[in-house]
């Protein structure tokens, strides 16, 4: 079946296989939940499976291998256009779905960042919602669905993505042949996000996070060049930074727990640097140090220049 490598969601494909049985598939889903936690993979096993020439999602057929590698005619991608979905890309859609299906029962769409649609791009998509044109699917996407328009939640079948256990983030990246090693520590820093694990591993994230670390432990406060350079550097890692200020807040999560007297240690194997810092820091300047990253983190969101971003951060802590 199309969902049988889906792991650690098997509330939601149970509900959707059971849809599927009863012919009973809603026209319009939304998938909540955090980013890299299986949302697209398991969108397009439905469709997969709703295309299947077998109605299972065999995985062989030239149906279901054209949906696996989003090449299928009939399922159209959106994603943002820079900051926003635009009006333009929704009436491009519009116009898309209103066609007959070249081979599949009805065409579909999976909306990447639903929570980011301009204002007039939003209502224009809720007619389409509301009488989808050939009985289209349309799958939304979303990481922070309260910032999608109440009028486009309601018209949605909401099915919400929780992260995974350890456990099933290590089975997930060993079944991709990361090292085992390897493979648990990215589980461990993933906060139970398979994708944000995966890129950990294959970006060569890991391999400098001890020396990105230090780095911002140690800013200096009495040189702006060199604050400044840290701060270049880190923007220009731009496609890696979410990741990267992730592991910030993981780091300063550690330091907050051993103060409060825990051993259970996210970065077990950074322990030394763990413990160095908690007894350098107070509880309060950690706890600063954590809402500076997650402000730097919704700024990054809103598409603020990636440079200033960071200036401002290391600006902060270096403060």
């Amino acid at each position: 079946m199309a969902f049988d490598e889906i792991v650690g969601h098997e509330q939601i494909t149970g509900i959707l296989e059971r849809a599927l049985s009863a012919g009973r598939i809603a026209h319009a889903y939304m998938f909540t939940g955090p980013e890299g936690c299986g949302k697209r993979k398991t969108a397009v096993a439905l469709i997969e499976a709703l295309y299947c020439k077998d109605s299972c999602g065999c995985g062989k057929c030239p149906a279901c291998s054209r949906v696996l590698s989003l090449q299928h005619p009939d399922l159209h991608i959106m994603e943002p256009d820079g900051a926003f979905i635009k009006i333009d890309q929704v009436r491009q859609l519009q116009r898309e779905l209103s066609l007959r299906p070249y081979e599949a029962p009805f065409k579909s769409c999976i909306i990447e960042a639903a929570d980011r649609f301009h204002q007039a791009a939003g209502n224009a998509l809720l007619k389409t919602l509301e009488e989808p044109p050939g009985n289209a699917l349309i799958i939304l996407l979303t990481s922070n669905p309260e910032a999608v328009l109440q009028t486009i939640r309601s018209r949605c079948q909401m099915l919400n993505f929780r992260n995974l256990s350890e456990e099933a983030v290590t089975q997930i990246l060993t079944g991709k042949g990361v090292d085992p090693e390897a493979a648990h520590l990215a589980a461990c820093l993933s906060g139970g996000s398979p994708g944000r694990a995966m890129a950990l591993c294959s970006e060569g994230i890991l391999d400098g996070r001890r020396e990105l670390l230090e780095q911002i432990l140690s800013l200096p406060k009495d040189d702006v060049s060199k604050l400044f350079s840290s701060s270049e550097r880190l923007a220009a890692e731009k496609e890696n930074l979410p990741e990267l200020l992730d592991l910030l807040v993981t780091f300063f999560r550690d330091l907050l727990l051993l103060q409060a007297g825990s051993t259970e240690l996210v970065n077990r194997d950074l322990e030394a640097l763990v413990r160095q810092e908690a007894t350098l820091r107070s509880a309060e300047n950690v706890m600063k140090m954590i809402e500076y990253v997650i402000e730097a983190r919704k700024a990054l969101q809103r598409n603020v220049n990636a440079r200033l971003a960071m200036d401002l951060l290391l600006m902060r802590f270096a403060a």
